[in-house]
């Protein structure tokens, strides 16, 4: 079973009232629906959303709508379930906001549909039922989206979406248009208001593993950077030594950088900070890592003359 199954038979046991209901319907309606010539038609290849849109239709318009089972044109292994409605049809379209008394289709619903926050919280239920799906934030990025048909249906559902702060985009495809939303906290927002409370857990879960995971990469890498670093300075600083000692010019260095030398040598994989400490608590005479370096360019500047004074020979 999908994430966005489990959301969508999370919220279809959600029990709303009358009001909410309708509100519910709308979205699903709006967003599902069409005309045939036997009545209005619901497909969805889930039976719990079936059982409810079924459930809820009764509840509001004391009226049975015929359900069909149909092999599913999309190569899903689940058989499609058709819902007619007839009986009560326009009066049942005309409450849900869907058309006005002359069966026109309404670009938006009414504002009594939609006029208050527990309504509009159900109306995006209901069009999340319809055409809603949400990545599994175990699995993959994250990502949510609505996919709608008509243009000002779209703009609505982004504008009402929006009033909740979510940052919802719309792009246009070939049969629709879809709005979409991929920031984490967002994502969980909008399940929180379409009160799928079970899914926010899981949501929110997933979210801080792959949060401490993705910190514990970065740390280890910033280690392995930092360790690669080391190294590379650490053979530099041999380098150098190796040139001077084939020169016979250990003897040029003052005191304190032949010790530096010394200890290099003796410590070839610790770091500056690390030889430092050592050199302070083997020697009895504190060094700090800056110091430390300063012998160390020493060094350096005493190799690349030895290398100047091989390439102009």
């Amino acid at each position: 079973m999908s994430y966005t199954t489990d959301i969508k038979e999370e919220i279809s046991r959600n029990i709303g009232s009358k009001s909410e209901m309708i509100a519910e319907l709308s979205g699903y309606i709006r967003n599902n629906g069409h005309q045939t010539s036997h009545g209005f038609q619901l497909t969805t290849e889930n039976p719990m959303i079936c059982e409810r849109i079924e459930k809820q239709l009764d509840t509001l318009y004391e009226t049975r709508v015929k359900k069909e089972v149909k092999d599913s044109l999309n190569f899903s292994k689940k058989d499609l379930l058709v819902l007619t409605i007839e009986d009560k049809k326009d009066f049942i379209l005309e409450d849900i906001g869907y058309q006005d008394q002359n069966g026109c289709y309404l670009e938006k619903p009414p504002q009594y549909i939609v006029g208050a926050n527990e309504e509009i919280r159900a109306y995006l239920k209901g069009v999340f039922l319809s055409s809603g799906s949400i990545n599994d934030p175990k699995t993959s990025r994250y990502h949510m989206e609505l996919l709608i048909e008509k243009s000002s249906e779209a703009v609505f559902v982004q504008k009402i979406l929006n009033l909740f702060d979510l940052n919802v985009k719309i792009l246009t495809r070939d049969k629709g248009y879809m709005l979409y939303i991929k920031e984490a906290d967002k994502i969980s927002d909008f399940l929180k208001i379409i009160k799928a409370n079970k899914a926010v857990l899981y949501f929110e879960n997933q979210r801080i593993y792959r949060n401490k995971k993705n910190q514990a990469n970065r740390l280890n890498n910033c280690e392995q950077a930092n360790m690669d670093k080391v190294v590379a300075t650490a053979t530099a600083q041999l380098d150098d030594i190796t040139i001077i000692e084939e020169n016979l010019g250990t003897s040029l260095l003052d005191e304190k950088t032949q010790e530096a030398l010394e200890y290099r040598k003796k410590y070839p994989e610790a770091s500056l900070k690390e030889l430092s400490e050592i050199i302070s608590i083997e020697t009895g005479n504190p060094i700090t890592k800056s110091g430390l370096n300063h012998r160390f360019r020493k060094i350096k500047d005493l190799a690349t003359r030895f290398k100047k004074l091989k390439a102009e020979k």
